[in-house]
């Protein structure tokens, strides 16, 4: 059996397809590495530049005022402190604009360096306007933001290089006013009927409605009826008074007759004795049927007794309905049992609920007139605010939905606390004689504690607070001059009423003063970091 041996395979030749695909990825491979190594090329490049600066500057930082130029022409006159130029800064060169001599902490107003008791410290060029009311009153009527005297921040002033760079800081100003303002405090309320004119009308006999004549929501005027009760009961005391009337005037006749012939002796004088008692008895009679009358609301006339039964039957059948009224009822009605429910003042329906033939008894509420033009607000005072409240101030309600606004004063005063809700009751009646306001409508009541027409007042935003005292920031009066220092004085106030635009200052400022509104948190910050720093010393750069 023969056999051959294996011979070694031989490579082929690669093809030009597959050459190019080689030197292709050989490109990409290049391409990704030289990417990945672009962030570290740019980070030796930066240090490389920081090593360049370093040794061209000595290793020294540059300045603040070299970063936003502020003093490019010599960047070694800078104030780090105050944040001028130290050539500028009066803060480290008295002699630029001299301190203000001081007076102390005043007792009376609260604030340091008073210009109400020291109107020379104001920063106005002509003569200073002192407030035209006496500012003590209102800090001694209620609880105010008080100062602390040991906060010494009003000593320091606030500077900037130019009035440009202040506008850049965003700072804006506005002029000390005067304006009316108001101390109130605000409580929770709600408008209702006033309940002494609000009337639950039933019938005063029980029956059946024979007419409705008013519904919910009629206007109506005093003693105009409202329905006609068909009561048996109304006829039945007709009837009594009919018939006590006509006994009564039968007795007196019977009466008058004996006494004649008394005169000549042919009537026995025990007979005239029980005439005259049975006249007695005629006229309790009538005087109880005719209160059985009154007493259902019947105002029964006096000229009925002078007439004859029938007429009396007549004029009693409709007694109480006036005669318009009785027009308006079906023809041939013979009913004498009709008793009518008056309304009894001005007002309106309210609520009704009763339809003709209904069954009704003394019990029922037939109608509910209330008269909208007397209204009572309830108002819930914080217990906080209870001790400043008393009959007679002014009140001013206005509507949760903003759409009714009404006037008024405290007419009573709990003389307790709820003891659920812990707030006192105080009540005020308001007169709406236009018919705006609805029962039962909820909002909030302005309690006028003081009212001041020439207010001492900034804009809210011109004052800042710290923990134990407030300040607003006032212009220097040579502020405008191009040498003066651009400077705002620091000065405690004492806060007094406030509305959404304004707060009134009860000492601190003076009216025609300028004072720093928009922008002012940042004077507050530039005050609070330089009193952080007080203790270097501003060449110390």
């Amino acid at each position: 059996m023969s056999t051959t041996s294996a011979q070694p395979s031989r490579s082929m030749p690669a093809s030009p397809a597959e050459n190019q695909r080689a030197v292709l990825g050989s490109r990409r491979r290049g391409w990704a590495i030289a990417i990945n190594n672009i962030p570290n090329l740019v980070v030796f490049t930066l240090l490389g530049g920081v090593l360049y600066l370093g040794h061209q500057t000595g290793w020294k930082m540059p300045k603040v005022s070299e970063l936003f130029a502020a003093n490019a022409e010599n960047p070694n006159d800078w104030c780090s402190e105050h944040l001028v130029p130290e050539s500028q800064c009066i803060e480290c060169n008295v002699e630029l604009l001299a301190k203000q001599k001081e007076f102390g902490f005043c007792r009376q107003h609260g604030v340091a360096e008073c210009v109400n008791c020291h109107p020379e410290l104001a920063q106005v060029n002509e003569t200073p306007k002192l407030p035209r009311y006496d500012t003590a009153m209102p800090l001694a009527l209620m609880a105010r933001p008080e100062n602390n005297s040991r906060n010494m921040l009003h000593k320091r002033r606030v500077q900037f290089t130019s009035s440009e760079s202040a506008i850049k800081s965003g700072i804006d100003v506005d002029v000390v006013q005067e304006r009316p303002m108001a101390d109130a405090i605000t409580a929770n309320g709600e408008v209702l009927f006033d309940p002494t004119r609000v009337a639950h009308l039933s019938a005063r006999a029980s029956g059946t409605v024979a007419y409705v004549f008013k519904m919910t929501g009629d206007d109506v005027q005093a003693n105009d009826i409202l329905a006609l009760i068909d009561a048996a009961s109304v006829g039945q005391a007709k009837s009594q008074l009919l018939h006590a009337l006509v006994k009564r005037q039968l007795s007196q006749t019977t009466v008058e007759r004996m006494r004649v012939l008394a005169n000549t002796g042919g009537v026995p004088g025990k007979s005239i004795l029980d005439a005259e008692s049975a006249l007695q008895d005629a006229e309790i009679a009538f005087i109880s049927a005719r209160q059985s009358l009154v007493n259902l609301g019947f105002d029964v006339p006096e000229q009925l007794e002078g007439e004859d039964a029938k007429q009396i039957a007549e004029d009693l059948r409709f007694l109480g309905v006036p005669q318009p009224l009785v027009a308006l009822l079906p023809k041939g009605t013979k009913t004498t049992n009709l008793i009518p429910i008056h309304a009894p003042y001005d007002g309106t329906v309210v609520a009704s609920d009763v339809v003709a033939g209904e069954v009704v008894n003394t019990a029922t509420v037939l109608f509910t007139v209330a008269d909208p033009a007397r209204m009572r607000l309830l108002l819930s005072v914080r217990q906080e605010d209870a001790k400043y409240i008393a009959r007679g101030l002014p009140v001013n309600f206005r509507t949760d939905d903003g759409s009714q606004e009404v006037s008024g004063r405290i007419s009573w005063v709990s003389p307790a606390i709820d003891e659920r809700t812990r707030t006192l009751q105080v009540r005020v009646d308001l007169a709406d004689h236009e018919g705006h306001l609805r029962d039962k409508t909820f909002g909030t009541g302005r309690i006028v504690l003081r009212e001041e027409s020439k207010a001492v007042v900034v804009p809210r935003e011109a004052v800042q607070s710290t923990n134990d005292a407030s300040f607003v920031f006032v212009r220097d009066r040579n502020y405008l001059k191009d040498a003066a220092p651009k400077v705002f004085h620091v000065r405690q106030v004492r806060i007094g009423a406030r509305d959404d635009r304004y707060v009134e200052l009860l000492a601190g400022v003076l009216p025609g003063e300028v004072i720093a509104t928009k922008g002012s948190p940042v004077l507050l910050a530039q005050l609070l970091r330089s009193n952080l720093g007080a203790g270097c010393g501003c060449h110390e750069h």
